[in-house]
């Protein structure tokens, strides 16, 4: 029997690779978006089982997530007030049990990380003219939509980020600018890094390297501030309290809503005078919430229950990657070493076919799938940088699931190999 009906996670990958998927060191070669298209609406790829029957296994980003039922009832039964008057007691606990797991003076919550990240740098370069020092490759400076020139009037310089996320510290000196006694250059006040890093693939920052970075940083007096979105992850896998991690920074910016399962939610810490600087610069970019501890009650759970399943995440990306190794023909290439996290970026080496080709592959149901795999499977990833695929484990993955995404990248590469047979 034959159909093209998608899931819904299905429609939005088809969307998503239709614009091109244009981003910092990726481009796709022309027609992509045409084969895209006509893969997904040509009703070939569907033939063999019905699309609305196969298992949506969905690895595009840990940010699809969705609140259980322990969660939905806390957020249910929050006790609230209005947060702008600082009467909110679910936010206000939130905020303090945040700032002690963070070793921090103080903790302000914030709707998103893209604001948390914001407010910290209009904290930190008061002034016009003033310059932060930022990863080539980080989230801040790529994704963000220049926010901290577009809202805030600071000039970004950048230094070259690693393949572990991290950046050679003398090139981070020679960045470092003073406006005085010469008025052409900016003044140099803020450094940030990104912990783990999401385009390097979920990469650690090495405790060595951040003290390495304090000392510096001391040096010329800036300040460092660390967009750790999954800096819990980043403990997680070092084995360390988050504390541990953020003794070498000023402030940080810490997402509730990807691993840790929140629906809702960022928390920023720092110092208590920052902390106060942060409340004006959040209503000024309207972030004052109101009645706002129905979502924060979700945020303490989500820091108080869901941590310590993330070495699951951690466990089932890395035995997916190793399963891609062991693909017959093996038309994956993965490097371990660099699997620490919940993400993984791995590359297609299979001839003539692009990230966006094997990525449509995976998200439909194939002709003798069910047959094969027992039923059908629908593998939701993105093309990434340079030429590689990012699949993201989270709550929302079993270990099930990532056993039978595993044998549907078995069956895609068989599938390619067969189709290069019949062509030759």
């Amino acid at each position: 029997m034959t159909s093209t009906a998608l899931s819904a996670p299905s429609r939005s990958l088809l969307r998503y690779l239709s614009r091109g998927v244009n981003s910092l060191k990726h481009r796709h070669e022309a027609g992509v978006t045409h084969f895209v298209r006509s893969y997904y609406e040509s009703g070939k790829p569907a033939t063999g089982c019905q699309a609305e029957s196969a298992r949506t296994i969905d690895l595009r980003s840990d940010t699809v997530t969705k609140p259980g039922p322990l969660m939905r009832r806390a957020m249910s039964e929050a006790e609230v007030g209005d947060d702008v008057f600082g009467e909110d007691p679910t936010v206000n606990e939130l905020q303090q049990h945040a700032a002690k797991l963070f070793g921090m003076e103080s903790a302000l919550f914030c709707p998103t990380g893209t604001m948390s990240n914001l407010i910290a740098v209009m904290v930190h370069c008061r002034e016009r003219g003033d310059e932060m020092i930022v990863g080539d490759l980080s989230h801040l400076h790529i994704y963000e939509q220049g926010g901290s020139a577009q809202l805030a009037g600071v000039h970004s310089t950048t230094v070259t980020n690693l393949p572990n996320g991290t950046f050679d510290l003398d090139q981070l000196e020679s960045k470092i600018r003073h406006g005085y006694p010469d008025p052409h250059y900016p003044r140099s006040r803020l450094v940030c890094v990104e912990n783990t890093h999401n385009i390097q693939g979920g990469r650690v920052l090495p405790l060595a390297f951040l003290k390495e970075l304090r000392t510096l940083a001391d040096r010329y007096g800036l300040m460092v501030h660390m967009d750790g979105a999954r800096v819990m992850n980043a403990a997680a896998s070092l084995g360390v309290p988050p504390a541990d991690i953020l003794q070498y920074c000023d402030t940080v910016s810490v997402c509730l809503s990807k691993g840790l399962g929140a629906p809702v939610g960022t928390m920023l810490g720092g110092p208590e005078d920052f902390v106060k600087r942060a409340v004006r610069a959040r209503k000024a970019l309207g972030g004052g919430m109101r009645q706002a501890g129905i979502l924060a009650a979700a945020g303490k759970l989500a820091l108080s229950d869901m941590v310590g399943r993330l070495q699951d995440d951690h466990r089932n990306a890395r035995s997916f990657a190793q399963a891609l190794l062991q693909c017959d023909p093996p038309i994956y290439q993965v490097d371990l070493a660099a699997v620490e996290t919940n993400i993984l970026r791995f590359r297609v080496s299979a001839e003539g076919v692009s990230p966006a080709e094997l990525c449509a592959r995976a998200a439909v149901v194939s002709e003798g799938e069910e047959q094969a795999l027992g039923q059908g499977v629908q593998v939701l990833m993105f093309p990434h940088v340079g030429g590689s695929v990012r699949a993201v484990w989270h709550l929302g993955i079993s270990e099930e699931d990532t056993r039978l995404a595993a044998l549907k990248m078995q069956f895609v590469a068989q599938q390619l190999a067969r189709e290069r047979a019949r062509a030759h």
